[in-house]
């Protein structure tokens, strides 16, 4: 039974991370989006590729 309390923290930990990991990358999505519409509006061409370029990654589209 002893075994069992570190196993489930680890899970916890584990599950926390993901959580977490979740949370930043949705941030950071809904973050490039705005930008990539303020570089849109400014006709920042090469603002518009370089965020394209890093919502694409971060989405994993190649």
């Amino acid at each position: 039974m002893d075994k069992m309390v570190p196993a489930n923290e680890a899970l916890r930990h584990l599950i926390a991370e993901l959580i977490l990991d979740k949370a930043i990358r949705e941030y950071r999505e809904k973050e490039l989006y705005r930008e990539i519409d303020k570089a849109l509006a400014q006709g920042d061409e090469e603002a518009f590729l370089l965020l394209t370029s890093e919502l694409r990654s971060l989405q994993g589209i190649a």
